[in-house]
């Protein structure tokens, strides 16, 4: 079996992962707020969380995993939209989640599931819930972590003397350098809401402390304790979320007796272009809006796992691109796969060290080129499929109509092209050696002659196919 390291946020450091039962390995990751589009950053968690759950299913089994994430359908931004549009609430939520549904399906996310099953129980919304952050909340209270006042209920954060530890930071230093609610009813400017109350035009349920919705931490943890129990493996989400957020889980939760996460892991942000991603510098976009530009899931998937998850990803036109092209020749590579491959062990060994994706995507990269040099005929079936079988790991090169139609439905062109341009590149470099370029010669004047425009510099080889041309023929002169 292999081992796995994953770096904790709570200990600042990669340790080897131990699971507490390794027939049921437990993860937690925080969802959406559900009221508009996924913008691209919200994919990053999603997609990380996806190939750790891929490798823990490879290695524990997937009848062995559980992985629950949440979706928030109730909060002020929902709030927000239904007013300004006019629409009830329950629609937003209900439209918004199966868009957000829809969006990570077409860039290769698995849907979470309770071993390998149950998706809908997995992916629990913070509505169906209510009771349990009622009781928890409730026994806060008793246990003195926690104070009503004024229809509210808050969370007495000096009661939880280890306050600060997920994110680093003391109590004081937060108060001093953080913009805090202040409220008159609060003990304490750190105090955070657990339960507030609700006028009628809101969302709300009856409680002991009157008609009220949840607070937003409190959600994750009700729910967290109710699905996997008072103790699991790993918690995750954006590092945006590790203050006040994930400290706010850990403090009511570990107050309330459970145990909660072992394991914390935070990925970095996203940028657009070397710059933050926001409406005001006109580089905000949605899955969505990608997805409807053309751009394959597979490949925002691609882009994605090329920067390691705990460095800040910055998605460019060129990197779009560069994964396209990429993409297209390991299809052709992984074109004859079947399904009985075995991933590389470099590949696994890249994922199993705290999931670092860009490498084992540059192992990839070496199978895929061994695989294209050679000459037709020689390739080995085991080889094929185990590179397919090591992409899969990584939610690539999936075999079906969501994450490959893209290539083969009216790519196929562009699909032997980018094959052609990889071993012109590759005999154009090997001549720059031997100073021998009759093959080289040989192959562009074939490509010219069937109206194939070859251009070659010291960035690559690019080949472009006229309007309407016969694949056939390429297939024919070379």
């Amino acid at each position: 079996m292999s081992t796995i390291n994953l770096y904790n946020t709570k200990t600042r450091r990669k340790e080897p992962f131990a699971p507490l039962d390794p027939n049921n390995v437990r993860m937690y990751v925080c969802g959406p707020t559900v009221y508009d589009r996924a913008h691209l950053g919200n994919a990053r968690p999603v997609i990380v969380f996806d190939v750790l759950n891929r490798l823990l299913r490879h290695v524990y089994g997937q009848d062995h995993v559980t992985y629950v994430r949440n979706f928030t359908d109730v909060d002020d931004k929902i709030n927000a939209r239904a007013a300004q549009s006019g629409r009830s609430i329950s629609d937003i939520t209900a439209e918004t989640t199966g868009w957000f549904l829809e969006d990570m399906a077409a860039v290769g996310a698995l849907q979470p599931s309770i071993r390998g099953k149950d998706h809908e129980r997995a992916m629990p919304r913070a509505t169906a819930y209510i009771g349990q952050m009622v009781a928890m909340i409730e026994d806060l209270i008793e246990k003195g972590h926690a104070y009503p006042a004024e229809g509210h209920v808050l969370f007495r954060v000096r009661s939880y003397s280890e306050y600060g530890a997920l994110s680093g930071r003391s109590v004081d230093d937060m108060i001093a350098g953080a913009r805090v609610e202040v409220a008159p009813f609060k003990e304490d400017p750190m105090d955070f809401v657990l339960w507030k109350p609700s006028p009628d035009d809101l969302p709300g349920w009856e409680s002991p402390w009157g008609r009220g919705r949840p607070g937003w931490h409190i959600e994750c943890s009700a729910m967290a304790h109710e699905l996997l129990g008072e103790s699991f493996d790993i918690h995750g989400g954006g590092n945006d979320l590790t203050f006040p957020h994930h400290e706010n889980e850990i403090a009511q939760s570990k107050c309330a007796g459970h145990g909660f996460a072992n394991v914390w892991m935070h990925n970095e942000m996203l940028q657009v272009e070397g710059k933050k991603m926001s409406k005001s510098l006109g580089n905000f976009f949605t899955v969505r809006d990608l997805l409807e530009q053309g751009v394959p899931g597979e490949v925002i998937r691609f882009v994605m796992l090329s920067t390691h998850y705990r460095k800040p990803m910055d998605w460019t036109e060129k990197k779009r691109v560069e994964a396209e092209k990429t993409l297209r020749k390991w299809r052709d590579a992984a074109n004859a796969a079947g399904a009985d491959g075995k991933p590389s062990e470099k590949v696994l060994s890249a994922l199993a060290d705290d999931l670092n994706t860009s490498l084992a995507i540059s192992e990839l990269h070496k199978i895929a080129q061994s695989i294209l040099s050679k000459q037709h005929g020689e390739d080995e079936a085991g080889e094929i499929d185990d590179f397919a079988a090591s992409a899969r790991l990584l939610g690539l090169l999936e075999d079906n109509a969501v994450m490959g139609s893209w290539v083969f439905d009216g790519g196929v062109e562009s699909l032997l092209l980018a094959t052609w341009e990889d071993r012109l590149a590759v005999l154009r470099a090997e001549a720059m050696e031997t100073k021998n370029f009759a093959e080289v010669d040989r192959i562009k004047s074939a490509l010219i002659a069937v109206g194939i425009e070859v251009q070659m510099s010291k960035d690559g080889v690019k080949l472009t196919a006229p309007a309407g041309f016969d694949r056939a023929t390429l297939e024919g002169v070379l």
